[in-house]
């Protein structure tokens, strides 16, 4: 069971953007397909209580990126719109934190406990949660709120996003983060 005080929790939103849904599309297999509806009922939780949410958006470089803010995939998934007062920051790397100022507005709101979300674990989620880890922020990051898409190895491995998922959690729990389900956080929120 864990504890969340929602004075100092916030949610972090990452990259739940239309492009996933274009690889999707393209024939990339996915695991979590659920991800999505756990990712809106805890951003209806954190507005319920309320506590801080935090929306990251991808945007690509070049326009042969999904991600870039020119194309469609740029835009966010409807189920995790955000709303008037919540804060959307743009980054362009895996992180974050660089290139945006997220770290100083948790630091500025009394924030210490984060609760990750978002696409793809093993991509941005694992590199913000290992920084958040690094920074001293004591980070949540919900196994069933956040997914990855199968891939193919330096060698011709085929790796199950199953897999991949899997080794993310298991490389970034206890070390960077606690590793947990929605229903925990939501409970958490209700105590």
């Amino acid at each position: 069971m864990i504890s969340l005080d929602p004075a100092t929790t916030a949610l972090i939103v990452i990259d739940v953007q239309k492009a996933f849904d274009e690889w999707e599309a393209a024939g990339l297999r996915r695991n979590n397909p659920e991800a999505v509806v756990h990712i809106a009922d805890l951003i209806a939780h954190f507005r319920g209580v309320p506590a801080p949410i935090f929306h990251i958006r991808h945007a690509g470089r070049t326009t042969a990126s999904r991600f870039h803010p020119d194309l469609p995939g740029h835009a966010v998934k409807g189920e995790a719109r955000e709303r008037s007062g919540e804060p959307v920051l743009v980054k362009r790397v895996n992180s974050s934190f660089i290139g945006t100022d997220l770290e100083a507005r948790l630091r500025d709101q009394g924030i210490r406990t984060l609760v990750i979300v978002g696409a793809t674990t093993n991509h941005c989620v694992e590199t913000t949660t290992r920084m958040a880890g690094n920074l001293g922020f004591d980070a949540k990051l919900v196994r069933d709120g956040t997914w990855t898409f199968e891939r193919t190895g330096p060698d011709g491995d085929h790796h199950t996003a199953e897999a991949i998922h899997a080794m993310t959690l298991a490389n970034l729990n206890e070390e960077f983060a606690e590793i947990v389900t929605a229903a925990d956080v939501a409970a958490a929120l209700r105590r």
